[in-house]
């Protein structure tokens, strides 16, 4: 009861000093105008993801015409940027000003294609009703042009604020001159004095995290998250975001990538390692821009801890929304755990829960991944139940991984494939209007959607992690459909699924679910 009541005064003085903003999603574009259909975003590729036959660019601008078939509004686009190598995603940044332009690092294009493919595929989507976003690597440079000699001083690397030796000359590759560009876009060459720290002295070949020390250094910004002491650094040359010339340089970058490319919006990489009010100024900027005024911006703080997520939520004034990395280990958690998972506590302690205006939902993306740093994949056994929990309900903004939803060599499988499609289509045609619970047992929840005037059809869904030989629920709910609905007969979204259900003259109807399955119900048309 203490730590209870302790809790609450800790929300409550919280609350006092720092007010929630208002909700970051209901102002922000995320589809074309007046557009009646719910919104949906798809990130367009996977960590290793090429096209044996075209760029990566004309790859997402030949599925234009189909993702928008798929009701999608959205799509996040991998990093544009020229990385340090030719092969390089773009999260190893090396010029944020070039988007596959000049002779840079042993290549024209960047892995993705070339900026003529890119302003041309945005273009397309555009011509569709689907809006970009950019992937913006604003933390860190790497593939530096030449090493330079200076002050640092090595710090601990589980506590950056404690210095693990004294401050010593070494030698970084921190000079970034960018000859290939030749100063067109930006004049700045970046030198050790924009970067707040790096992790190799290429004097003595070691490899640590230094503090870069000078007059004209500030140190670690204090405005980053607080793991390991301090967490602005991350990897490479960090970037220092007080520089004043390192400022003017990502403001006016953010202007002119969104003029340039006809983006709409951002999906912001690694925040909790950058200076948050640069962060707050990086946006308020962009919205300057005409037509730009309503921007989305989606941010990446990773953290499974909504505890740790809710003070950036309350810093970003309803500016930034973000991905709902709690909810993604729930769900990662249920397709390890199986049926020893309560279906009732999915959401529990997520963004979605907690400030469901603020969230954009998803289920995998390039970073989960089997293999890459942040695995944490949602195996097949719950990946389409966890696609219905962010693509059949109102709360939330939902993101769809390209390596669900196309072949791929990485993390493919057909069947999550086809079924995701199918819930693609419900939530397009069925997924609006009131909805309703039903967290019958823990292994078995369902909800209903009633329809709205522009969708009156609605859907019900049933989602189980129950294994076969379970008997602690049934697999059938008696649901209320809603009154619009009485005496219709409902059938399955899904293929090969013939059995029908018969609403009451009161809108209740006895609706099933296979064990450790999911099902989609929506009503039979009417007969002519």
């Amino acid at each position: 009861m203490a730590t209870y009541i302790l809790d609450l005064l800790r929300t409550w003085l919280q609350d006092l000093v720092q007010p929630w903003p208002q909700p970051a999603l209901p102002n922000m574009r995320r589809g074309p105008p007046a557009h009646s259909d719910n919104p949906l975003m798809v990130q367009f590729f996977t960590w290793d993801c090429r096209h044996p036959e075209m760029s990566w660019w004309r790859h997402f601008e030949a599925e234009v015409p189909a993702l928008a078939a798929l009701g999608v509004t959205q799509v996040w686009l991998p990093p544009p940027n020229k990385a340090m190598r030719k092969e390089g995603q773009g999260y190893d940044a090396y010029d944020l000003w070039d988007l596959g332009e000049f002779d840079q690092k042993g290549t024209v294009a960047t892995r993705w294609g070339t900026k003529e493919e890119l302003v041309q595929a945005i273009a397309t989507a555009k011509a569709h009703d689907i809006d970009v976003l950019i992937d913006a690597v604003l933390n860190h440079k790497l593939g530096a042009d030449r090493p330079e000699a200076f002050q640092a001083v090595q710090v601990e690397e589980h506590d950056r604020n404690k210095e693990a030796g004294p401050v010593q000359e070494i030698e970084g590759w921190t000079a970034f001159d960018f000859t290939g560009r030749a100063g067109k876009y930006s004049e700045l060459k970046w030198t050790h004095e924009h970067f707040t720290g790096i992790d190799w002295n290429h004097r003595t070949k070691t490899n640590a995290i230094y503090r870069i020390v000078s007059d004209k250094h500030k140190g670690w910004s204090p405005h980053v998250d607080k793991e390991f002491g301090n967490y602005d650094y991350l990897l490479g040359n960090d970037i220092d975001h007080r520089h004043p010339a390192v400022r003017d340089d990502l403001l006016a970058w953010s202007k002119w990538v969104l003029e340039t490319t006809g983006g709409q919006g951002f999906r912001l990489d690694a925040i909790k390692h950058m200076d948050r009010t640069f962060l707050l100024e990086f946006l308020k900027t962009a919205r300057k821009l005409p037509e730009r005024q309503n921007l989305f911006a989606v941010a990446e703080y990773w953290s499974g801890d909504i505890d740790k997520i809710k003070p950036y939520i309350r810093t970003f004034e309803g500016l930034l929304s973000f991905f709902d990395v709690p909810l993604h280990y729930n769900f990662h958690n249920v397709s390890k755990q199986w049926s020893d998972y309560d279906l009732r506590t999915i959401f529990d302690n997520t963004v979605v829960q907690c400030r469901p205006m603020d969230a954009v939902t998803f289920v995998d993306n390039h970073d989960t991944q089997v293999g890459q740093t942040l695995e944490s994949w949602v195996y097949s056994n719950f990946k389409l139940q966890a696609y219905a929990l962010i693509l059949l309900r109102q709360e939330g903004h939902p993101c769809v991984f390209y390596g669900d939803l196309y072949p791929n060599a990485e993390c493919f499988d057909a069947a999550v494939a086809g079924g995701l499609r199918t819930l693609l289509r419900a939530r397009k045609d069925a997924a609006y209007g009131a909805q309703r619970e039903y967290p019958a047992a823990r292994n078995l929840v369902g909800f209903v959607r009633e329809g709205d005037a522009a969708h009156p059809g609605g859907c019900v869904v049933l989602v189980s992690n129950a294994s076969e030989s379970s008997e602690d629920s049934p697999h059938a709910l008696r649901m209320n459909v809603g009154k619009r609905h009485a005496r219709k007969a409902y059938r399955s979204l899904f293929e090969g699924r013939t059995a029908t259900v018969a609403v009451d003259a009161h809108g209740w109807g006895a609706f099933a679910c296979p064990r450790g399955g999911l099902e989609v119900w929506v009503p039979q048309p009417l007969p002519n």
